[in-house]
């Protein structure tokens, strides 16, 4: 699939993949210099993209595991919605749950980015609707194990 994308500055780093199975493509911080994110504390980081993403497609962002696990950082709203109408600049909100400064460099991976189609639905009220085993159990209904 053939994705525009459109550099806003000179630092932007065009999203790449680790892998060649890799779902998601990293995304990078095109800031002018280094970020400081405060223990519980969310920073707006640019990447200096903007993308085109096709019609019935959604791009979708994910915390990078390493950052997340390693040093606490992972996207404030867990994941970012891009709707293939925005045109805006890609920014992550990264959330520093751990318990010191974080600090992150322009260049540095700070996400990745998931494209996939999805369907809109047609919400049609009903009187009833179909019964299953799980019925209305939710929240742990299934159990541990």
């Amino acid at each position: 699939m053939d994705v525009k994308l459109k550099k806003l500055n000179d630092r932007a780093i065009l999203p790449t993949y680790g892998s060649p199975a890799s779902a998601g493509a990293d995304l990078y911080s095109a800031e002018e210099g280094s970020a400081e994110i405060a223990p519980g504390e969310a920073y707006l980081v640019h990447t200096g993209i903007a993308l085109e993403i096709p019609d019935g497609h959604v791009g979708l962002i994910f915390a990078r595991s390493g950052l997340a696990v390693k040093r606490g950082l992972a996207p404030s709203n867990k994941v970012g919605v891009i709707d293939s109408d925005y045109r805006g600049e890609i920014m992550v909100s990264l959330f520093n749950q751990s318990k010191t400064v974080q600090t992150v460099e322009s260049g540095e991976r700070i996400a990745q980015l998931v494209i996939v189609p999805f369907a809109h639905a047609d919400f049609l009220i009903a009187d009833s609707l179909s019964d299953t085993e799980r019925g209305e159990g939710g929240f742990g209904s299934t159990g541990r194990k």
